[in-house]
């Protein structure tokens, strides 16, 4: 009879042991996760740049040099003004939070992988039929979700991307505010420039004007001189004031990039300086490189992997779900007996779910995932593209800019010399005094363009630095 019974022990154990391989499985998938996309390669990267002779010959720059460009200029208000900025405006502080907020949703969804107990406690006193009672009752809950098909562990995956992107956005921040800093401070110091080249030209325009009234006075020139004298005097005059409108607009907004009232760097900033030179070694990264380095699109790339965890979440959620909860508690008649182990009342209970009917609501769940995906996807596209485009915009700027700087430098140089001989042969009786009028605006706008040229140049400098993801650390 045992022996015999034997063989049919042997043939019950695998239906016995059917349950536990059913819940090994479903914890190995729970496990497993899958792959996210690739993205090197969606889009098409050239193996250099188009517009590289605009800084052909540059010597190779450190990490760190990108990182901090605006050392480079060799400006050290500007220097100053750009780490101020970096820690006190708004942009920053904002981005700051941001991170601090995604960090929190990922401790979160981290939270829900552990089980959760709680705490309870309650007196009850009641009367019946003359008589008095109490009830006293304390005790434990305690819940548990096994991450049976990965639901949790894709959430808390999905927060981290979502973190991660949010420090892209510190970076992306720092990347635009340095750059809008130096701009307006090369703005300010151009505008600057500009005033003292219209006060010198003023200066001369009224010495000129001051000799023809001598002439007309002595009856060897006419009245006709001298208004033409006086209009170019006053159409010169006339630009100070927009000029010194734009220094104070100028001053404001870097006030305010470094989180101060409009005024504040109005005595700071009241000296002129000369418009920060960028070096001429600049080094360019190879496109990918580039693209590696720049921190939005980093960031975008952080938001492809975290769609593409919120679609494998929104699958799990079609998957049976197993939740083990239990109680531990204290129950008696008085407080007392608490403590006795006859007040003791334990209880565990295990329960499986599994959607069957929900009017298609999760399927469509999961389709909708899967177009933010797409969605995410797209915007990671759009981001390589944007920061090539900047790149090769950049340096074209920056090669017309130089081109355009040389030739009004030597257009500056040559309106001097016909300035000082017309004044020359004025004095001499040789030329009208219409000539003498003609060089000297010629002068004037000469100067004018070769300083906002010149300012144009290292604006371009800032903008190629800011392409290029210069401002922050590459990971």
């Amino acid at each position: 009879m045992f022996a015999a019974a034997l063989p049919s022990r042997s043939r019950r154990r695998p239906r016995a042991s059917a349950p536990l391989a059913l819940l090994a499985a479903l914890v190995l998938a729970g496990c497993a996760t899958r792959p996210p996309p690739a993205l090197e390669g969606t889009v098409a990267t050239p193996a250099a740049w188009a517009g590289q002779a605009a800084v052909q010959g540059s010597a190779a720059a450190t990490p760190q040099d990108l990182a901090q460009w605006w050392r480079q200029l060799g400006d050290a208000q500007l220097t100053g003004l750009v780490e101020r900025a970096l820690q006190s405006h708004t942009s920053m502080r904002s981005a700051r939070a941001a991170v601090e907020q995604a960090r929190a949703q990922r401790d979160v969804q981290a939270a829900g992988l552990l089980p959760s107990v709680n705490a309870s406690g309650s007196a009850q006193r009641s009367r019946s039929n003359g008589s008095t009672g109490n009830t006293f009752q304390a005790g434990l809950d305690a819940s548990w979700e096994p991450d049976l098909f990965g639901r949790l562990s894709s959430g808390v995956r999905a927060s981290e991307a979502d973190l991660l992107a949010a420090e892209e956005g510190v970076a992306a921040a720092q990347v635009a505010l340095a750059a809008e800093v130096a701009v307006n401070y090369i703005s300010l110091r151009s505008q600057q420039q500009r005033l003292q080249i219209a006060r010198q030209n003023l200066a001369a325009q009224s010495e000129t004007a001051q000799i023809v009234q001598w002439r007309v006075q002595a009856g060897l020139a006419s009245s006709l001189a001298a208004e033409q004298a006086r209009a170019a005097v006053e159409q010169t005059a006339a630009q100070v004031p927009t000029l010194q409108a734009g220094i104070a607009q100028a001053r404001h907004a870097l006030a305010v990039l470094t989180g101060q009232p409009p005024a504040a760097l109005d005595e700071a900033l009241a000296a002129h300086a000369p418009v920060p030179q960028p070096p001429v070694d600049l080094a360019l990264a190879f496109p990918a490189d580039t693209l590696r380095q720049r921190p939005d699109v980093r960031q975008a790339e952080q938001r492809v992997r975290a769609a593409w965890e919120r679609v494998a979440q929104a699958e799990a959620q079609r998957m049976p779900s197993l939740r083990i909860s239990g109680t531990l508690g204290l129950r008696a008649l008085t407080l007392g007996a608490l403590t006795g182990g006859g007040a003791t009342v334990a209880s565990l209970l295990s329960s499986v779910s599994l959607p069957v009917f929900d009017g298609g609501a999760l399927r469509a769940q999961v389709r909708a995932q899967e177009a933010a995906l797409q969605q995410a996807q797209v915007g990671y596209e759009e981001s390589v593209l944007t920061a090539l485009k900047d790149v090769e915009d950049a340096l074209v700027a920056l090669q017309g800019d130089r081109d355009r700087l040389q030739r009004l430098s030597a257009a500056a140089e040559a309106a001097g010399n016909a300035a000082l001989l017309a004044q020359n042969q004025y004095a001499s009786g040789l030329v009208d005094f219409q000539t003498v009028l003609d060089t000297q605006r010629t002068l004037l706008s000469a100067q004018d363009s070769v300083a906002s040229t010149a300012a144009s140049v290292s604006t371009d400098h800032v903008r190629l630095y800011k392409a290029l993801g210069g401002g922050w650390p590459a990971p």
